[in-house]
């Protein structure tokens, strides 16, 4: 008490008031420090756990209050003391920044497509975006819509499949993967199913938490390569692209880009499509050896020629060739909607530079190549000779892309020829005009002038 009536009555006041801003000060760093941090909703539970150390440093810069019985210089003394716990306190939120950024800051969430059609080589490329961590990755899920809801070619049912593959599409984009219960055979009991197609292609639905234990009595269509797992838990899944920093998805089902407008405009989506093309010459072939049983009047008059080939097989091809074909021709215009959302790639550029092709993929994207990507590509692509089979992604894939053209007929490539010729042509594919020609292996069969919008 007596040391307080030495003191000015002002000077007391002012120290008083110095120490109450001090607290509020030491709130209001903490608050904006919180909201500058707390920026992206995906740094919330890492945030959290890296300032549970900072209520101490409160503790010590609380601590640090003026003494009650100062010397004769006291007043100076405690506002050092109070200066040193401001310093304090802002080295301990500096260092806590400095850590978030050493994780490495992801940016905004991005939505990828591979958008391709059957035999182009999807299932390669789209490991190039399974094998990131930061990546929630699904393979063909609207393969179960296909299945689950009829459709008939061409005309308005077309229109009602895209329209039908579009919306699950967002649905998925968004972790919504309870959508794919209305279509999964059998329904799912509990959001427990072992039916979700080729569950063993996405990382993301083969690792814990999704990975639970296996039920030696239930029996997994669809399993987990690398280790046992329980049925499909769809809740986990769901949680577990949410807390991914990036989705892609993979489908051979969505043709037409134009209806995917709507997802590109989606506020809630940062979409990038990705079309992938591949010589139609090397797409049948492929196919008439995957898909053996619907193509026997195609190998029939191959190889006989007896039966003559139905034109509308022949028109089924046509059709093909020119959904590809318009929508890479949207694409390539680059309308405003789709301006820096659109990519279109050749098969064939990838399987000669697949790191060099997956950077600029990732460029476009917007994601940084992680060297676990850059590792598989490099283990993946240099396949021997014996490990290439119908449908695996391990490949010498520089020997593989074109080798189809050294056992298909002339006059099965000369009939896709015809079929195809302006998407060919639009892809930089060039014509064969005799069998020698298309079995001669200094004979390129893309343009060595690479269209414009090859990057």
């Amino acid at each position: 008490m007596e040391i307080r009536r030495s003191l000015p009555q002002d000077m007391w006041e002012l120290l008083h008031c110095l120490k109450m801003r001090s607290k509020y000060a030491v709130l209001l760093v903490f608050v904006i420090s919180l909201v500058i941090i707390e920026k992206e909703n995906n740094f919330i539970s890492r945030v959290s756990d890296k300032l549970k150390q900072s209520p101490q440093a409160l503790v010590e810069a609380n601590s640090t209050e003026i003494s009650p019985a100062p010397a004769e210089n006291g007043s100076l003394a405690s506002l050092q003391e109070l200066d040193a716990a401001f310093s304090q306190l802002r080295s301990h939120l500096y260092n806590i920044t400095l850590q978030l950024a050493g994780d490495g800051d992801p940016g905004p969430r991005r939505h990828i497509l591979l958008m391709a059609t059957t035999r182009t080589g999807s299932s390669f490329v789209g490991e190039f975006f399974n094998q990131q961590g930061s990546i929630f990755y699904l393979f063909e899920p609207l393969w179960h819509v296909e299945k689950t809801v009829t459709f008939l070619p061409g005309g308005a049912s077309a229109v009602g499949s895209a329209l039908v593959y579009r919306d699950v599409l967002k649905q998925l984009l968004l972790c919504d993967l309870y959508i794919l219960e209305n279509f999964i055979s059998p329904a799912p009991e509990g959001h427990l199913t072992p039916f979700l197609f080729r569950r063993g292609s996405s990382h993301s639905l083969c690792e814990e938490p999704v990975c639970t234990p296996s039920t030696k009595k239930v029996f997994e269509k669809y399993y987990c390569k690398n280790r046992r797992c329980g049925p499909l838990n769809i809740t986990l899944a769901a949680e577990a692209c949410r807390r991914k920093q990036h989705v892609a998805l993979k489908t051979v089902r969505i043709r037409q880009l134009e209806f995917l407008q709507p997802l590109v405009e989606d506020p809630r989506l940062d979409l990038r499509i990705i079309q992938l093309v591949r010589d139609p010459r090397a797409v049948l072939a492929s196919r008439m050896v995957a898909f053996s049983g619907k193509y026997e009047t195609w190998k029939k008059w191959a190889s006989e020629g007896e039966a003559p080939l139905r034109e509308e097989e022949v028109q089924r091809l046509r059709g093909n060739c020119e959904s590809i074909r318009v929508s890479a021709e949207l694409g390539l215009r680059r309308p405003g909607w789709l301006r820096g959302r659109y990519m279109l790639v050749r098969y064939e550029d990838v399987a000669r530079a697949p790191l060099q092709k997956a950077r600029e993929m990732y460029r476009f994207a917007g994601l940084p190549l992680t060297p676990q990507v850059e590792e598989w590509i490099g283990k993946n692509t240099q396949a021997p000779h014996d490990g290439n089979g119908v449908y695996s992604t391990c490949k010498n894939s520089s020997e593989q892309f074109d080798k189809w053209r050294f056992s298909m007929p002339f006059k099965l490539a000369q009939v896709v020829q015809d079929a195809c010729a302006p998407a060919m042509q639009l892809f930089g594919y060039k014509l064969a005009g005799s069998p020698a020609a298309l079995a001669n292996r200094s004979f390129s069969l893309l343009e060595e002038a690479q269209p414009a919008w090859v990057t």
